[in-house]
This record gives structure tokens, sequence and C-alpha cells, in this order.
């Protein structure tokens, strides 16, 4: 019988990619099996008999799937492998085998990182879900990169997604202010992207590599907003007991972002004027004035022409921030940009939620673009988000506010509960949100996992998840899984 030390055995069909399973184990009947097994699926089998030849050749070769034995006589086990493996590519799925039974075993093995863990001796239907899984797991990582790859040259690109008409005209002006420290008014409709044009002004200028602080003027009252934009002095007022640098300080020799600047109230923009009139200022409770070299970029979806001639804004203020004025058009006014912005946040929420990439059907690209956007640019990317999360276009068409164009057919299944939103928009998800059920679905699949592999043995599977019998009682009716 060959020896399973560093043997290479390849059966791959030509209509089969090249999948790579690296095999480790000193058990060289089980090799020559799994060989035979890999083989028969069109997979190219690497079988090892130890873990230190297993580490150094996954230095230079990267298969897709690791089956790893846990347990060696001497040095090295098949934990410290797994743990080298995932510190090379922490990606790797890695399915665990043990014969020992050892419920620590297989609670240490699922905190380093394994994929999966099956029990000798076990039959092909044992190893044949787990492989698939895991398989599926390393091509869904294979796609994300790919689709990283591709957003990272579109945002090096154009990091403005738009080739209207109109936003060529912003492109435009980007370019000849950007090498220029004069102050820029951003206007346009909430959610059309006042903030992304002035990080690429400030992302253009010769002060790229200095900070770029932003600051919303409509989220802080009046006395923190002082306190936020120009600090405070110790014993400037009760609770100060120390020095704080404002966010003006922190911006020097870079760019302040001012958001919301319509909603600042007056009583603070007269010392806003001196900061861009002197370049100085004084702190809450300072004696001194404190000289910043800032450059001032500000965005508002408020009409501040009226405002001014309401007595609200100063109008003096007003032109200094006026010099040069940035106008964004609605979404609604740019509807050919609609697929390129929704196929650039599917690859962007794709990549940060390492979900595979769906596809849109022509329905969903249709009413999408028939839709009037009241939320522009932030509302499409909400919606796209929400159908990346859930893993379906369905997503988009339920969401409860949009009007009938897009409304779901009765027909339609029920969709799932929307979590209450972060930012003010109906049906959108906040990052919490997500993280909070991207961890439940994470905690369910573990639980059902570790039930099914005890055969739903639960004080074996609470003991291996290291909670007590009753957490793990209460945590399978909070998942639903005792009616699984």
């Amino acid at each position: 019988m060959t020896q399973p030390n560093d043997a290479t055995y390849a059966a791959t069909p030509a209509d089969v990619d090249h999948t790579t399973v690296m095999v480790v184990d000193d058990d060289a009947v089980l090799c020559e099996f799994l060989r035979t097994f890999l083989a028969e699926r069109g997979y190219e089998a690497v079988t090892l008999s130890t873990p230190s030849q297993a580490i150094a050749r996954y230095q230079t070769e990267r298969p897709d799937v690791v089956i790893l034995e846990t347990a060696f006589p001497g040095g090295m086990n098949g934990l410290d492998a797994l743990a080298a493996f995932k510190k090379i590519d922490r990606d790797v799925p890695v399915i665990v085998l043990s014969g020992q039974g050892n419920t620590a075993t297989v609670v240490q093995a699922m905190k380093l990182g394994a994929a999966d863990f099956v029990s000798k001796p076990f039959e092909q239907a044992d190893l044949e879900g787990p492989l698939q899984h895991a398989l599926e797991h390393r091509r869904l990582q294979q796609d994300v990169d790919t689709l990283k790859h591709e957003l990272e040259s579109e945002v090096r690109s154009n990091p403005i997604i738009g080739d209207s008409e109109r936003m060529a005209e912003v492109h435009d002006l980007i370019e000849r202010i950007a090498d220029t420290d004069v102050t820029v008014l951003i206007r346009g409709e909430s959610g059309t992207g006042k903030e992304l044009v002035a990080r690429a002004i400030a992302a253009s200028s010769p002060r790229r590599d200095k900070p770029f602080v932003k600051v919303n003027c409509a989220a802080l009252p009046t006395e923190l907003l002082e306190s936020e934009l120009f600090g405070f002095e110790r014993g400037a007022f009760t609770g100060a007991i120390q020095h704080k640098p404002g966010k003006f300080e922190f911006a020097n020799q870079g760019t302040m972002f001012l958001d919301e600047i319509g909603d600042m109230p007056l009583a603070l923009q007269s010392k806003l004027l001196q900061v861009l009139q002197d370049g100085e200022f004084a702190r809450l409770g300072g004696k001194r004035d404190v000289r910043v070299d800032v450059r001032v970029i500000t965005a508002t979806n408020r009409d501040l022409d009226r405002a001014v001639a309401d007595g609200q804004f100063r109008e003096d203020l007003y032109f200094r921030l006026n010099v040069v004025c940035v106008n964004l058009p609605p979404l609604r006014d740019r509807r050919q940009e609609i697929p390129a912005l929704t196929d650039h946040f599917l690859k962007k929420y794709s990549v940060l939620y390492r979900k595979r990439c769906i596809d849109l059907s022509p329905d969903t690209r249709r009413q999408l673009m028939e839709y009037e956007w009241p939320g522009n640019v932030r509302e499409l990317e909400n919606l796209v988000k929400r159908a990346v999360v859930l893993g379906s276009d369905a997503a988009i068409m339920a969401r409860p506010s949009a009007p009938a164009a897009v409304q779901p057919p009765p027909a339609a299944a029920p969709p799932p509960p929307t979590p209450p939103a972060a930012d003010g928009e109906p049906g959108s998800y906040s990052l919490k949100d997500i993280s909070r059920t991207a961890a439940r679905e994470a905690e369910r699949e573990l639980i059902l996992k570790m039930l099914q592999q005890t055969r739903w043995n639960r004080k074996e599977t609470a003991a291996m998840l290291g909670i007590s019998y009753k957490a793990l009682l209460y945590k399978i009716k909070d998942n639903g899984l005792d009616k699984a």
C-alpha cells in the first residue's frame, strides 16, 4: 500500500473545477479510503501523516479544505496544526476528525475555528455533508474576495458612482476645487451623498494625509455642540474636571466637515465665522485664543437663502461658506445611475457581510428604475443592504413604505420581520440590528450542529458548548429548535 506521508492522488474529471483537499492523518488505511472517496467526487487529495508536514506543505500549497485528525503520537497535535492553519489563512475550512469522543476537544476545535467535527469511525454519508458545506464556504469566500478586489478598483477609479450629465458636472467641479483651500458648501436632499463628496474633495486635496473630522450640527444641543467643536478648559462648567480639545483642534492641518450646517444655532454661528475669518477661537472657559489651520466643508439639505431671509442664518457666514457651491441632484433626476449604484452596493455589502452576491430579477431592477426614491441613494443603499443580508431580492420588493410599484404581488410569501430602523428611514437596518441578527443566527447554527453531532443528547451538548443544561434548554426553545 502506498504510504500517505507525502503522496498526491489526482483524479479530477475535465469538467470539474480543480478542488484540493488536504488530509492530515497517520492512519494509512483511512488516508487510502479518503483518497478514493475524494477522487470519486472529482477532488484532488493531498495526504500527509504529521501536522508539521502539513503546515510546511500548506505554506506553499493552499488547499480548499483540510481534513484533520486531532490525535498524533508525540510532538504537535491536530489542534496545534488547526491554530497554525488559521494563522496562515483564517478562512480555510477545517473538518476535524477524532476517535476519542472527547467533548473538550470538540469545544476547543470549534473555538479555534473548525468548520465541522466528525467522529471516528464514520460512514461516507457522515463526511459528505460537512465536506460539501466546507467547500461551499470556501467558494463563497473566493467570490467575496473577487468582489472585494472589484470594489476596491471601482472606489480607486471613481469614489463617487455616477456618470449622468449632472454628476459629470459635480466630478468636474470637485477636480477644480480639490487642490485649493476655499470653503465649499454642498447642497442636496437627504441621502444624495453629500458626505461622500466632502470626503472626495478632501482625498484629492493637499491635505489628503491629514485628519478629516466630521461633526453633525443637528445631532447635538447648542451647549454640547460648542464644546464638541471648540473644546473647553477645566472648570468651564460643572463636570469639566479636565481640559478637552475640540474637533477644530483635532482637524488642524486637515479638513473639517460640518454636516447639516443649516441647523447650527445662531449663537454658535458667530464663533464659526471667527474661525473662518481669523483661523482662531477660544475654548469654553478659555482665556486665550487657539489658532488652527483647517479647511472647512459644509453641507445642508435646507434652503439657506430662505433661512437668511427669515433671520435664522447669518448672512455674513452664508457668504463665507458659499464660496463654491456643489449641488447634488436627487436620485430620481439621474435614474440612469441606478443600475451602477445597485451593483456597487451589492458588491459592497456582499464583501462586508461575507455573503454571496445575489442576482436581482429583471422585474426587481425594472421597479427600482420606476420608484421615486424620496430617500435618494441612501434609501437605495439600505434596500440593497437588506437584500444582501437576507439573501433575496424579495427583501426589496417587501419594503413596507414602498409605493405600489415596488410592492410584492399578493401571492408572495410574507417578508421576515423588519428590525427597527436606526437612521429614521422605515425598513432600514442599523449595524447594531444586523450584528444582533447575525449573532443569533450563528448561535442557532452552532447549537443545532452540536445537537446533531450528539444525536440530540442535550446533556452532552451542554457540556460541549460549555453552558448549563438549563441554559441549553432555554436556548433550544428561544431559537425554535424544540420544533426541529
